[in-house]
């Protein structure tokens, strides 16, 4: 068994604030076929989920086929604002969150992931936007694993890390990050700067939160440090 942690992290509300490009892409979407936008907040709830069940949470009861043309809407409208904006270049990083991970990255005990409702051509933009890409070990994306919260990703960043569960935290601002942390088998840091409300986080089961990036390496340090 290796002696690494593993720190894994969401992207979108976690690392970095994508909110207004996400809304606005599901606004143009959802214009595209004359739907009534679900609205900013009811937007920002689904942020994490792959898109099509993004999607089919806005609009339940619609067709399938309706729910696929929108998510392919909502990525076409993501795509042409990267062009005319720069996408995820435009998004900040949350204050201090390079600053986290440069000490975790120092760390030789410590190794780090991500794991991300985004295809990965969202989080290549992001992490070459930001210089991140030097940081994460293993990167997890929606095109390739079940929707969260099922535990597909966080599995395979151990997996391809070598590191036992119990040496293992998920970082995220959703119940979905959560939720998925704890279908496999590992402790859950929720930061209440995201798109999700901390009483909701701690009802999915969080086991810390934290309300700034200068408090994530004590807060891992602390779960890395439980046992049972």
């Amino acid at each position: 068994m290796s002696d690494l942690r593993l720190a894994v992290f969401d992207m979108d509300g976690t690392l970095m604030d994508s909110q207004d490009f996400i809304v606005r892409a599901m606004e143009g979407a959802f214009s595209a076929f004359d739907l009534p936008s679900p609205g900013r907040p009811a937007i920002l709830s689904i942020v994490g989920l792959s898109l099509y069940e993004a999607v089919a949470r806005l609009i339940p009861d619609h067709p399938e086929d309706l729910i696929a043309r929108v998510a392919e809407a909502y990525k076409a409208c993501f795509i042409a604002q990267r062009a005319e904006s720069g996408g995820e270049a435009s998004a900040p990083l949350y204050p201090g969150a390079k600053d986290a991970l440069e000490a975790l990255f120092a760390r030789q005990d410590v190794t780090l992931g991500v794991a991300t409702g985004k295809a990965r051509r969202g989080l290549d933009h992001a992490c070459a936007a930001h210089d991140l890409d030097r940081f994460f070990t293993t990167r997890q994306t929606a095109d390739h694993h079940p929707s969260k919260p099922h535990p597909s990703m966080v599995l395979s960043c151990l997996s391809e890390t070598g590191v036992d569960p119990s040496r293992a935290v998920m970082i995220g601002d959703t119940t979905f990050d959560i939720e998925m942390g704890r279908a496999a088998g590992v402790r859950t840091l929720g930061v209440t700067w995201g798109y999700h409300a901390a009483n909701d986080l701690k009802a999915a089961g969080a086991d810390l939160l934290v309300d700034g990036f200068a408090d994530v390496p004590a807060a891992l340090d602390d779960l890395w440090g439980r046992t049972g």
